[in-house]
């Protein structure tokens, strides 16, 4: 394993700063020189890192969605070794995939698309909206979200879609990963790894937008939780990733958050590995210390969801490790 640079204050993980993209960039050449890594181009093995929505709404406390999972630490703790993680391995990753999650304001799982009786919004992160609440209309489309009769009937159609497919019932989320907005931004401590790494590499990052569709969920950067409205398609798959991942080597997945994002995005992951060949599972690593669980004390607690869905995967084939154990897995 690699050195980390002194450049990564691990201190300073929590934080939003600026990123000095131009000492960085002069930086890697001489980085690349001493510690004799090659382009990411000339890999015989290909790597490739799927970050999952390390972003400042999930990742620094005090934020919107920040993930604290049972520690109340778990998000900054998770992306420093992530961090790290980058740095030891730069000449290994051939490609690190950062996802975002991309959002307005007006969308399906935020407050303002929903009224109870008095127009009163739901509360976010506590209420989450089942079939039997919109049917009894103790929760219904907010009118002033316009073209009312057919939102309702989309409403309806897709929680009921939810049910049918397994998912978690629709959950309405403060407002989070707004498009423009700081909340929206990688981690700046990510970020810097991973500019670092495209430097030293001559290659850039993958970045992945998801979410902003208005009509549905998007936890899995493969998919939408729901494809379809009362009309015809709303959405489709995001096939082109699909596939590029699949030609990858090995593919690493952190981030989060472990019961939502990630495990949502790994399961659409082994879907289509299942419908090609369930032998490729064997190529997928999860770094289990670098994503944790939902969790808001007295309200939600996701972690036994997050455990049962990383088990479900690893008796697929797929591989659990963390971070520092990789190396000794290979």
């Amino acid at each position: 394993m690699l050195p980390i640079p002194e450049h990564y204050k691990r201190d300073r993980v929590g934080e939003v700063w600026r990123v000095p993209y131009g000492e960085l960039a002069a930086e890697a050449p001489v980085w690349a020189n001493q510690h004799g890594i090659g382009l990411a181009a000339a890999d015989a093995e290909r790597v490739c890192l799927v970050a999952i929505d390390v972003q400042n709404t999930f990742c620094i406390p005090g934020f919107e969605l920040y993930v604290g999972g049972a520690s109340g630490q778990g998000a900054v703790e998770d992306t420093g070794r992530l961090c790290e993680f980058i740095y030891r391995h730069l000449g290994r990753i051939t490609e690190i995939v950062p996802t975002m999650d991309t959002h307005q304001a007006m969308q399906i799982f935020h407050p303002v698309f929903w009224v109870d009786q008095n127009g009163k919004h739901p509360d976010p992160v506590a209420t989450m909206i089942t079939l039997e609440d919109v049917v009894s209309e103790r929760w219904r489309v907010n009118p002033a979200m316009g073209n009312l009769e057919a939102l309702q009937q989309h409403a309806l159609h897709y929680v009921g879609r939810l049910t049918e497919l397994g998912k978690y019932p629709l959950t309405i989320w403060p407002y989070h990963s707004m498009l423009g907005g700081i909340g929206h931004a990688l981690v700046s401590a990510f970020e810097q790894a991973a500019f670092f790494h495209g430097m030293v590499r001559s290659t850039q990052p993958r970045i992945e937008l998801k979410g902003d569709n208005p009509l549905t969920e998007n936890y899995s950067v493969l998919r939408p939780e729901v494809l379809e409205g009362v009309d015809g398609p709303i959405a489709t798959k995001n096939s082109t990733l699909m596939e590029h991942l699949l030609a990858f080597d090995q593919v690493i997945i952190a981030g989060q958050a472990k019961s939502h994002c990630v495990a949502w995005t790994i399961a659409d992951l082994l879907d289509e590995i299942n419908a090609v060949d369930p032998a490729l599972a064997q190529k997928v690593v999860l770094l289990d210390d670098c994503a944790s669980p939902v969790v808001v004390p007295g309200v939600v607690d996701f972690s036994d969801r997050a455990e049962e869905a990383y088990a479900r995967f690893a008796a697929a084939g797929m591989q659990r490790v963390n971070a520092m154990d990789w190396q000794i897995s290979r």
